[in-house]
Parts: structure tokens; sequence; C-alpha cells
């Protein structure tokens, strides 16, 4: 059955509406979806296989100080302990004076001298014990020279010490001072006086005076008369050896 006009006009307006439509949507598409993003095709699985992740970002380190570089100390030399030579009297040469009941005086100035000598090692000196000739005696060098020595038995009621320094002194100045400084300190260890005008010609020429280098000071002890001063001698050679070397340290200290 043939279909009327008006019906034919009908589907042809409704082809023409849906063709419309078709352009619309497809116009809608090529210009972007309605938040403002541009269509996008699904990628194609190239391109998902090359995709790189975005880079997460690290926090900014904090810079660290630098190392503060170590300070080695420099290390201050150690200084060499000062070097006396003490001299025990006649020691491995003689008996030196020697009094009525046999007391020798070498007796005395060894046991005295070596004393002295333990005493500056003790206090940290480089002390040696010589004997009364020696070959280290040409030529010695040293901070102080001392030679121990004592008076004789002969007269009975003398009593006293004496110090003594060479005639022609190269450092009369510094020689000196190391008489002052045993004679002070003598006299207070031991309580003796100095006794007066009694320096032989012998002590300030005495033979090592000669010897030793001009340039160390040198000085010759007569420790007391073997008579009146026999027990402080010996019973008492320690405080007598306290005195030498207070004397000998008196003089060291003061350069």
């Amino acid at each position: 059955m043939d279909e009327t006009p008006g019906k034919k006009q009908g589907t042809i307006g409704l082809l023409a509406l849906a063709f419309v439509l078709g352009v619309v949507y497809v116009v809608w598409l090529a210009a972007g979806a309605p938040d403002g993003s541009a269509a996008r095709s699904p990628a194609s699985p190239e391109e998902t296989a090359t995709a790189k992740p975005s880079p997460t970002p690290r926090p900014t380190r904090t810079p660290r100080p630098s190392a503060t570089p170590k300070i080695v100390p420099t290390a201050t030399p150690t200084p060499e302990p000062k070097k006396v030579g003490v001299v025990a009297g006649h020691w491995k040469s003689d008996s030196g004076a020697v009094c009525p009941d046999g007391l020798e005086e070498v007796t005395i100035n060894l046991d005295v001298a070596s004393r002295v000598v333990a005493i500056l090692q003790y206090e940290g000196y480089q002390a040696e014990l010589l004997p009364e000739f020696s070959e280290k005696l040409n030529g010695y060098q040293a901070d102080a020279f001392v030679s121990i020595h004592a008076d004789s038995c002969s007269i009975p009621e003398a009593s006293g010490f004496k110090v003594a320094r060479v005639a022609s002194s190269a450092i009369p100045e510094e020689e000196d001072r190391l008489v002052a400084c045993l004679t002070r300190e003598y006299a207070k260890a031991t309580g003796l006086a100095v006794h007066g005008n009694s320096i032989t010609y012998d002590m300030t020429i005495y033979h090592a005076f000669n010897e030793i280098d001009p340039e160390t000071p040198g000085v010759i002890i007569e420790l007391g008369f073997m008579a009146a001063d026999r027990d402080l001698l010996t019973d008492e050679s320690y405080e007598v050896a306290q005195g030498v070397a207070r004397g000998i340290a008196c003089f060291l200290e003061q350069e």
C-alpha cells in the first residue's frame, strides 16, 4: 500500500534532523569537553609504553658546615738539663789532710760530694761526680763547677768555711754570683760563719780552674775545719751537702 505524501515528508525531516545532530556532536567533540579540557582519544599502546613518570620533587638539602681543620699544637722542645761538675777533693789521688786520729779529708770530701750530686740529680740537674785529677777536666764545659774540700786539723779552735774563685777570671761577674749564692745558702744550711781572711793562694790558683773551659763558672769551697767542725762534717753530712746543692741551684736559677 502506497504511503501518503505527508508520511514521506515526515520521514525525510527526521533523517535531516538526525544528520544535523550528528554533525553538531562531531563538532562538539573536536572543540572540547564542557569543562574546557581538550578531548583526547585514548592513548595507544605505544604511547603508554614510552610514557615516563613525572619526577618526584626532592626536598632541598641543608648544606653541612665545612669541618674545622684540627690544629695540632707544636711540641715545645724540652730544655736540656743544666750541667754541673762536682769534684770530690783528693779523690783517686791522695788522702788530703789527715787528723792525728787518722780522719782523712778525702773521706769527708767524697761523702759530701756524692750527696751533692745525688741531690742535684734528684732536682733534675745533669750532675756528675769527678775525681781530683781527671782527663775530663781539660776544656770541661758546664753551667757550674764546684770543687769540695775541707780544712785540716792543724788549728784545733778554728771554725768556719770559705768559698773562692780563680784570681784571673774570664767571667768575674758570673763567678762572683756563684760565690755569693754558695756562701749564703751554705751558711743558712749549716749555721757556720765565713772564716774571714783565710782564703789561701792555693784556692785562687786551684789547678782545675786552669783546666776547665774559661766560660765555665767555677769555685772551690772549704766545708769547715776537721777539728772544731768535725761533728758537722761527719755526722750531719746530709745538711752540709744540702747547703752546697742549694747554693749551686741558687746560681743556676738566677740565670
